[in-house]
C-alpha cells in the first residue's frame, strides 16, 4: 500500500508545532491568519480567547511565562480544513519545577494555508494538579 502525501492543512499544522519546538514565534505567526481567534479554557492562567497576530502573541507569552512544555504529537486526524492533533505536552512549571505530562486535543481551523482558528483542548485537572503543586 503507498503512503499518501500529507495534505496541506496537516502541513500547515505539523509547521506550527516544528516551530513550537524551537520557540520560533515569529514563524508561528506567519502561519496564522491575520484575524486568527485562539481559545482554551479559562481554568487554566493562560486560558481566555485570543483575536488576531497581537492576541496570539500575548497567549504565548502567557503560556511560556508559566510553563516550558514541549508538545509531541501522536496523531493527526485530517477532516479536511480541520485539523485534530492528539498528543501531549511535558515540561515543567516555572515557579515550582513540578513535571508536566498532560493529555491534549488541539483543534485547527485551516483556511487558504494559514490556521484561522485553534482550540487548545488539555486535560485541565492534570495540568492543574501540576500548576498547584508547591
Amino acid at each position: 500500500m503507498s503512503q499518501s502525501k500529507e495534505r496541506p492543512s496537516i502541513a500547515v499544522v505539523r509547521a506550527v508545532y516544528d516551530a513550537f519546538a524551537t520557540k520560533d514565534i515569529p514563524r508561528i505567526i506567519s502561519l496564522f491568519s491575520p484575524d486568527v481567534e485562539l481559545a482554551q479554557s479559562t481554568e487554566v492562567p493562560w486560558g481566555g480567547e485570543y483575536h488576531g497576530h497581537e492576541g496570539a502573541l500575548k497567549f504565548f507569552g502567557i503560556l511560556t511565562q508559566t510553563i516550558k512544555t514541549v508538545v509531541s504529537i501522536e496523531r493527526y486526524i485530517d477532516a479536511g480544513d480541520t485539523v485534530i492533533a492528539i498528543g501531549w505536552t511535558r515540561g515543567t512549571v516555572n515557579a515550582t519545577g513540578a513535571r508536566i505530562e498532560v493529555p491534549i486535543a488541539h483543534i485547527w481551523t485551516i483556511n487558504d494555508d494559514l490556521a484561522t482558528r485553534v482550540h487548545f483542548c488539555i486535560d485541565n485537572p492534570t495540568m492543574l494538579s501540576a500548576l498547584e503543586v508547591s
